[in-house]
């Protein structure tokens, strides 16, 4: 019996070696290529998304929408710029952006919390319910609004703490803005003892009332009485002011009102209760 020939195997070793010395060279072109892309596209888009920024503060435009826009457009040229790399590096975008989008759903449905956030900021920028530094009751707290993001809404609290509430807690709650006008009415009750003078007294809280030049002239301050109470006849006093007043005329007109009571005599009476004792024979 003859022996099977064996099949010999002549390889080019220098063919070889300048095939995979092309390859690594083309792509370390490519991949420098793609970093000088990426770089220089970021500059780019940060560059841009800033003048953007200098832009709408030169327009006057609210801080919240100023922040919100300048920071979408970086993201989305960054998007682009990420792209374009990839493409040079000879991955095929197509499949990518598919991955990216069934990743993308994955992670949709990990994060439906963070998704109704973000949904929620952007109603916030685009219905304006409030600006940066407005006073307003949202999400069960109350403050003055110090950011706004994509996600959450910062408050700073009357003694300096910062609170953070999730978007969709605020779109998903009644808002109340204490600074969405220019204006607002102060209510007080005041309450007076049955044995004085319901004229006098009117006559002593109006005086009090036109002396405070903080008070608006127009409309013009409500001075009625609003109920026959258990222990006391009391006044409603509304006087409107600058929101920006709101709270020192609410407290001086107060101090005010006591004391020019007291200089006239008039009672304010407070709860009492009368016991009787009878005694049993």
């Amino acid at each position: 019996m003859s022996n099977a020939s064996i099949p010999s195997f002549d390889i080019d070793w220098n063919n070889l070696y300048e095939k995979f010395q092309s390859i690594g060279v083309d792509f370390g072109i490519s991949l420098i290529t793609a970093i000088v892309i990426f770089f220089v596209g970021r500059l780019v888009a940060r560059v841009l998304a800033r003048g953007l920024r200098k832009l709408l503060q030169a327009q006057n435009v609210d801080k919240i929408l100023e922040s919100f826009v300048s920071n979408l457009v970086y993201w989305a040229l960054m998007a682009f710029v990420i792209i374009a790399a990839i493409t040079e590096l000879g991955i095929e975008t197509t499949s990518f952006i598919a991955m990216l989008g069934a990743a993308g759903l994955a992670i949709g449905l990990a994060m439906q919390g963070s998704l109704s956030n973000f949904a929620a900021g952007v109603l916030i920028v685009l219905f304006r319910h409030y600006r940066v530094g407005d006073w307003i009751e949202a999400g069960g707290v109350a403050g003055s609004v110090e950011n706004v993001q994509i996600l959450t809404t910062t408050l700073k609290t009357g003694d300096n703490k910062s609170i953070i509430i999730p978007n969709s807690e605020i779109m998903g709650n009644i808002i109340v803005n204490y600074s969405a006008n220019a204006t607002r009415r102060v209510d007080m009750v005041f309450g007076v003892g049955y044995g004085d003078d319901i004229d006098k007294v009117r006559a002593a809280i109006k005086d009090v009332i036109s002396k405070d030049e903080r008070i608006m002239a127009q409309p013009e301050c409500l001075i009625a009485v609003g109920e026959l109470a258990d222990s006391s006849v009391n006044f409603n006093v509304r006087p409107w002011v600058k929101t920006s007043d709101y709270w020192a005329v609410k407290w001086d007109i107060t101090e005010a009102i006591k004391k020019r009571f007291d200089e006239e005599g008039i009672s304010i009476p407070f709860p009492q209760r009368d016991v009787h004792i009878i005694k049993d024979d």
